[in-house]
């Protein structure tokens, strides 16, 4: 039996005391998430006479930082693959999840720390090693496990799986790493610094430039800077699992009677109690999926534009709908559903082919005749017209989920915020304006076309909408707030959580920006377009 340290998981419900997937913590700020202290025995014993196995959660973990740290991969499909690979049970599943989530999101602040506490720069340790002492360093400043179980594990698992050698290296450091508490760390490192975008980025786990884009972002979508901290913070708790029952096609009886709870922002939604959601036969056919609930939100909002007094070109219903970015299909599984209760067809355009197979799968629950998938680069859209112009061959809705930097998924993807940089703004910036003029050229007269990124950030949101519509008078923009209103829950966006930022002064059609401390969503973006 493994020696788990802090409280089991237990009913997870109990803990959404702040928001969704939001952790309990102490009074040092370390997660209370593990198994009491009465049910442990630790050793006392020196380092050489300390444990030379792996913990095989702790293994899980180590695992998926060397997948992710050597071969690129991402942490959220790795790790579920090694939790069943290791047989764990839900509450070592629980502790694996969050030691490896948890490493990967601080892997920033955790080396930062660490730089002070070895005798040598970072870059020249051994891959294994550093990646071990990021999961120790974890466990002592980020979470309720003892400091003398945090070592003694580490030490072991090094030993178990590098060798003798770095053993009693990973104890000195780790030891050192222990002398102090996370607000130490940060008051040390940000010490004789004036720049408070650095503190909140070692306070946070955040990049620097990560800070000052959300804060600017904040501020260009009509929020007060204020709320960056409470952003930061959100950006790093462990998101709940959202599910959608496809419209005529699930639903939702089987997973809230396994405990999960309804949604509270999305019709025909639900937060999920956790667990292995494979489990579910709804889920394993398909007519249950998991599915953020910003990203259920603008697909459900593009259909409900129909059913929208004053949103021109609204009212069509049938006809033909394009999904033009559609890997790995969650949108596109959604919208297929809602086309064929309306009598339309989906085609669901995707560049890459392995992802192109991940959207068939994604949409063989809905009848066939409903859609089809196209593998083609989105930017020779027009192909799918046929030759013939798009007054006679254009579509009536098409959804433009552009390639963006992620920035608002970093609770979901926690080792993609150490990976981007700003080039990546000025590589994608490009490749988003294409799309959206590909996807305005191939809409019909009178069509919608919805602008979404999974990113706040003006320079992919509000300025490519910007500089779309400044080239071409053949396009208008229109609210996309009152269709997000008609597909959300009543009364879910009121308030301060409106989500609307108005295109010119306080008038004029809004575009929508979701945010995680607000809306408990991925940081989602929707603007919507009418071809004239």
């Amino acid at each position: 039996m493994s020696e788990r340290e802090g409280g089991q998981r237990g009913d997870r419900r109990g803990d959404r005391d702040r928001r969704p997937g939001g952790a309990r913590r102490n009074a040092r700020g370390h997660e209370r998430n593990r198994r009491a202290q009465s049910d442990r025995a630790f050793s006392s014993s020196a380092p050489s006479g300390r444990t030379r196995r792996a913990d095989p959660a702790r293994l899980a973990a180590y695992e998926t930082l060397r997948a992710v740290s050597e071969e690129g991969a991402y942490g959220n499909l790795v790790l579920p693959k090694l939790l069943r690979a290791h047989r764990l049970d839900r509450r070592d599943a629980g502790f694996a999840t969050e030691l490896a989530y948890g490493a990967l999101r601080w892997q920033g602040t955790w080396d930062a720390v660490l730089a002070r506490c070895v005798d040598r720069p970072l870059g020249e340790l051994d891959g294994a090693v550093l990646d071990a002492l990021r999961l120790g360093a974890h466990q002592l400043l980020a979470m309720r496990v003892p400091d003398h179980a945090a070592i003694d594990q580490t030490v072991g698992l090094v030993r178990a799986v590098v060798g003798q050698g770095p053993g009693g290296l990973v104890n000195a450091v780790l030891r050192k790493v222990a002398a102090r508490d996370l607000a130490a760390w940060v008051a040390e490192l940000a010490a004789g610094s004036t720049d408070e975008t650095a503190r909140l980025g070692l306070a946070h786990a955040h990049p620097a430039w990560v800070v000052r884009a959300l804060r600017q972002a904040l501020t260009a979508h009509g929020r007060d800077a204020a709320e960056l901290e409470a952003l930061l913070e959100a950006d790093n708790e462990a998101p709940v699992v959202n599910l959608v029952a496809l419209p005529g096609l699930g639903d939702l009886d089987e997973a809230l009677a396994a405990g999960a709870e309804p949604g509270t922002l999305v019709p025909g939604s639900a937060l999920s109690s956790g667990g292995d959601l494979h489990r579910l036969v709804s889920v394993r056919e398909g007519g249950v999926r998991v599915q953020d609930a910003g990203s259920q939100l603008v697909a459900r909002a593009l259909v409900a534009a129909g059913q929208v007094a004053g949103v021109p070109g609204g009212g069509a219903e049938g006809g033909r709908w394009l999904d033009l970015c559609a890997g790995p299909g969650g949108k596109a599984a959604l919208l297929a559903a809602l086309a064929d209760r309306r009598e339309a067809h989906l085609t669901a355009n995707e560049v890459a082919p392995h992802r192109a197979e991940l959207v068939r799968r994604a949409l063989r629950p809905v009848p066939e005749h409903a859609w089809t998938v196209r593998t083609g680069d989105g930017r020779s859209a027009g192909e799918l017209l046929g030759g013939r112009p798009a007054e006679e061959a254009g579509f009536d809705r098409v959804l433009v989920d552009a390639p963006c930097t992620g920035l608002g998924a970093l609770r979901r993807r926690p080792e993609s915020r150490w990976r981007r940089s700003p080039r990546d703004l000025a590589e994608l910036g490009p490749l988003q304006r294409e799309l959206l003029h590909a996807a305005l050229d191939v809409a019909r007269p009178g069509g919608l076309v919805a602008y979404a990124t999974c990113s706040p950030h003006a320079a992919e949101t509000l300025t490519v909408v910007q500089d779309v519509l400044a080239g071409r008078r053949d396009v208008e923009l229109v609210d996309a707030l009152e269709p997000v209103r008609a597909a959300a829950l009543p009364g879910s966006l009121d308030g301060d959580r409106d989500p609307s930022r108005p295109w010119a002064g306080d008038t004029g059609p809004a575009t929508v920006q979701l945010w995680p401390h607000v809306h408990g969503t991925d940081a989602m973006f929707l603007a919507l377009l009418r071809k004239r």
